[in-house]
Order: structure tokens, then C-alpha cells, then sequence
């Protein structure tokens, strides 16, 4: 068993097609084909690769097709990658000659934050549910 300083690495080989999402808290690395959403810490694609979903890590480094929305704190787009939806970043590296069909939106880490408490003059709002 692994001990949880250890990093985990998880591999799915360009043999494999899933269909369903993944969500891993381990690293991962995708050559095959995926149909679902992936969430997961880390995120290596080869160039074999195709994603039609989601991704959501917080470290990405794309090679492959994806069809779908990306979100990463740290985004590396390599010149092999053609990818088809909205991008939401925090840092952005993308090699010449990638193609992105797509939206750019950087995100603020402020936003993310949560909501300052409300000032002591506001009154409180009363929602009712059906």
C-alpha cells in the first residue's frame, strides 16, 4: 500500500476506451479515448489521446483532441492538441501551432474566494420555497 506522501500515477494506455467520468485524486495519464468528464489532480494527454467531456485539474498538459470545457490553475497547450470548447485558466502556455475552437476566460482568484460578510446596515433576505 502506498503511503500518502508518495505520489500516484495512474496510466490509461492507448488500448483502453471508457465511457463514463473519472475523477482521480492522483495524477493521470490518458492515451486512449474517454467519454465523460475527467477530474483529477494532474493531467498528462498524448497526442494518440481523444477526450469528448469536461476537464478539470489543476495542472494540465494537453497533446491529444479534447471536445469539451477546460478548466486548470496551470494550462500547457502543446502543438499537437486541437481542442474544441471554452478554456478557463489561471496561468496559459500554448505551443505554435495548436488549435483551439474555443473561448479564453482567465480566472480571478479573487472571485473564487468567498463573499465578504454582508455590511451591518443590509437587511437579510427572506427566500420561500414552493
Amino acid at each position: 500500500m502506498a503511503s500518502k506522501n508518495s505520489s500516484t500515477f495512474s496510466v490509461l494506455g492507448s488500448d483502453l476506451a471508457i465511457k463514463g467520468d473519472i475523477k482521480a485524486s492522483a495524477d493521470l495519464h490518458i492515451d486512449g479515448n474517454v467519454e465523460g468528464d475527467i477530474a483529477c489532480t494532474s493531467l498528462v494527454q498524448g497526442e494518440t489521446s481523444k477526450v469528448t467531456g469536461a476537464v478539470e485539474a489543476e495542472s494540465a498538459r494537453l497533446a491529444g483532441t479534447v471536445e469539451g470545457s477546460i478548466t486548470a490553475r496551470e494550462l500547457v497547450i502543446l502543438k499537437t492538441a486541437r481542442i474544441t470548447g471554452d478554456v478557463f485558466y489561471d496561468a496559459l502556455t500554448i505551443e505554435q501551432g495548436a488549435q483551439v475552437e474555443g473561448r479564453f476566460a482567465h480566472r480571478d482568484p479573487k472571485k473564487s474566494a468567498p463573499a465578504a460578510a454582508p455590511k451591518a446596515d443590509a437587511k437579510p433576505e427572506l427566500q420561500l420555497a414552493n
